[in-house]
């Protein structure tokens, strides 16, 4: 009988996750059903939001509890079909995916749990990336919730991430300045080759005299993808009618939630009446497809380019989680198999 190896987890992580927060099972494999697909994973998506889904405590979607196939997104190939609308050999994107080498999908399924197709010319792993949830997350964050005006000072933590290297070209195509935090040289470069006109590196600078440096009339709009000791220099810098999108705490996503208290900005934000704002972006899935419209078109016209740090092999899908929540990747994180 053929079988489906998925990793499921172990436990829930004290700290941070290491390889052993999972382990790797066999299943029977999956048979799809009336209007359903079988597909065969070629790419798994590791992302941040990830490492919420194992904690144990209350998180704005539901956790994976031990023993259950990890979440995640990937991309697929159509091995059979019960669809109509799907035929074998096809490429599939969705949410749904989790970490295992065959899943059964739904096609006809509303909102993340959907099954996208690759449109032309967009290689299928880029779905994952600019194409995908990561792309998404920084036009959303930029276009509806920051909307920083020409001449503004945009500053971007993680910077080179697979967010932060969305953010910054599409804060350059709106006009503004940006400002890119990363944790090394080589990633800081390749932030200036996307468009940063200044850069920090958070592991060696003073944040706090950088960032009056590289901003010195303060910060307009503040894409914060990691929380933690740079939240709160650039909140403590944030000119009058600044925006922050909070989107990520990578920082500090380890540490229990009633100890990541940040700045007690109250007075600050009096100040300056900055507006501050969450970003989820899986509320704003209904844009997706206008998004991703709009995504490919600055990448057709050379405006988006897009770096990615890809490990072979599904017995790597756990080392690859653990390199990206400790910033040792380069890029947006991928496994191929």
């Amino acid at each position: 009988m053929p079988m489906n190896r998925q990793w499921v987890l172990d436990h829930h992580p004290d700290g941070p996750a290491t390889p052993a927060t999972w382990r790797l099972e066999d299943a029977p494999m999956p048979e799809p059903g009336p209007g359903q697909i079988l597909v065969r994973t070629r790419w798994l998506s590791l992302d941040p939001y990830m490492r919420g889904r194992i904690a144990p405590g209350a998180n704005y979607a539901a956790g994976v509890a031990p023993g259950e196939v990890m979440q995640g997104g990937g991309v697929a190939e159509v091995v059979a079909s019960n669809h109509p609308g799907w035929a074998v050999g096809e490429m599939v994107e969705t949410m749904a995916m989790g970490w295992r080498e065959h899943a059964v999908l739904d096609p006809d399924r509303p909102g993340t749990a959907r099954a996208n197709r690759i449109p032309p010319g967009i290689p299928p792993q880029a779905s994952l990336g600019w194409a995908g949830m990561p792309g998404l997350t920084a036009f959303v964050g930029l276009t509806e919730i920051g909307r920083p005006l020409p001449g503004e000072t945009v500053v971007i933590s993680a910077a080179s991430g697979a967010v932060g290297q969305v953010a910054i070209q599409i804060a350059r195509l709106m006009g503004a300045r940006v400002v890119a935090i990363a944790g090394s040289d080589d990633k800081l470069a390749h932030c200036r080759d996307l468009g940063a006109a200044e850069v920090i590196n958070h592991r060696t600078a003073d944040i706090g005299a950088a960032l009056d440096a590289a901003c010195p009339g303060g910060v307009d709009v503040f894409f914060d993808n990691t929380g933690g000791p740079i939240h709160d220099a650039v909140m403590a810098r944030l000119a009058t009618h600044a925006r922050v999108i909070i989107c990520g705490r990578i920082a500090v996503v380890d540490q229990p939630a009633d100890r990541d208290i940040g700045l007690r900005a109250s007075s600050r934000m009096i100040v300056t009446r900055a507006r501050v704002q969450g970003l989820v972006v899986f509320d704003w899935w209904h844009l997706r497809d206008a998004a991703l419209s709009r995504l490919a078109q600055w990448h057709r016209d050379g405006h988006i380019t897009f770096r990615e740090d890809v490990l072979e092999g599904f017995e790597r899908v756990p080392e690859a989680f653990c390199r990206m929540m400790a910033g040792a990747n380069f890029g947006k994180q991928l496994v191929r198999l």
